[in-house]
């Protein structure tokens, strides 16, 4: 009884905390983070609400159309096989995802947990790739690619895709702060390091995997100029070279162009949405060590 009524009596006269008011430094600094924030999500308001607008009223300063119409979105799928650019997309953008994944978790794990001669210098060799533009790599791969007779088809959009430097650099700066000692108990009960790495490794790198996916998909997703340059086939175009379409010789059809480009927004914004804790993480993991 004693002891509760001291409790209470050290609670009742401890000072409350006091928040500290904001500085002008502070409101500076959210005022300024409201501005860039508008500034970027402004665009893509403009967008949707632009793909409801008659061709009439699209390029009006005016931000809230006086007639909504749906007839854009209409002659996007009925006048153009819009539905077969985002069946190719997604399925260039999932098969990509899915086997770079594949491989360059294997890549990692080998670069990171495996003492092997030339191991460190491999990795530099790879490392130095993200310094090349991608535009400068453009031409080579095209030769390849067309010596490999994979002009015109799925090939052609997959496999120069498939390798890709940052996703092995995240992967391994993942693998590397996990600790040894897991690794060193599955080597004791005999575990071959394949299985460490199914079993142990793989498991335990899902959060990084599914960010990694995410910068895969959207970013095969997005991919506009090696499509263009690989495919002239209008059954292999992908979303943004159908977007492509609606630009004509002298003048654009915005109102159609707004349209598609919403709809081919929809995906990469649900997927940021669902996986922006992933996202945020990655971007923590790559400083690790």
């Amino acid at each position: 009884m004693t002891t509760d009524i001291a409790l209470h009596t050290s609670t009742a006269t401890r000072p409350r905390r006091r928040r500290r008011p904001y500085s002008r430094l502070s409101w500076l600094l959210c005022l300024l983070g409201a501005v860039l924030a508008f500034v970027a999500v402004f665009p893509l308001v403009w967008m949707v609400i632009g793909s409801f607008k008659t061709a009439e009223e699209v390029n009006s300063p005016a931000l809230i159309p006086q007639t909504f119409t749906l007839e854009n979105y209409v002659y996007v799928f009925s006048e153009v096989p819009f539905a077969r650019y985002l069946v190719n997309s997604f399925f260039v953008s999932a098969v990509v995802t899915v086997v770079s994944l594949w491989f360059h978790s294997m890549a990692a794990y080998a670069l990171a947990r495996l003492d092997f001669p030339g191991r460190e210098r491999i990795f530099l060799a790879i490392f130095s790739t993200m310094l090349v533009s991608a535009p400068v790599t453009i031409i080579p791969t095209f030769i390849i690619v067309r010596t490999l007779g994979m002009v015109d088809n799925y090939a052609g959009l997959i496999v120069p895709a498939l390798f890709n430097a940052f996703g092995i650099f995240l992967l391994r700066q993942f693998y590397i702060s996990l600790p040894d000692e897991l690794e060193e108990a599955a080597l004791v009960d005999g575990a071959s390091y394949w299985r460490i790495y199914w079993r142990i490794i793989l498991p335990l790198s899902r959060p990084i995997l599914a960010a990694l996916a995410v910068f895969f998909f959207l970013a095969n997703w997005n991919s506009f100029v090696w499509p263009m340059t690989i495919t002239s086939d209008p059954n292999l175009r992908v979303v943004q070279l159908g977007i492509q379409t609606f630009q004509q010789q002298y003048a654009a059809d915005w109102n159609y162009i707004l349209a598609a480009a919403t709809v081919a927004a929809l995906p990469t914004i649900a997927i940021f949405f669902v996986f922006q804790k992933q996202i945020v993480a990655s971007i923590k993991t790559s400083g690790l060590k």
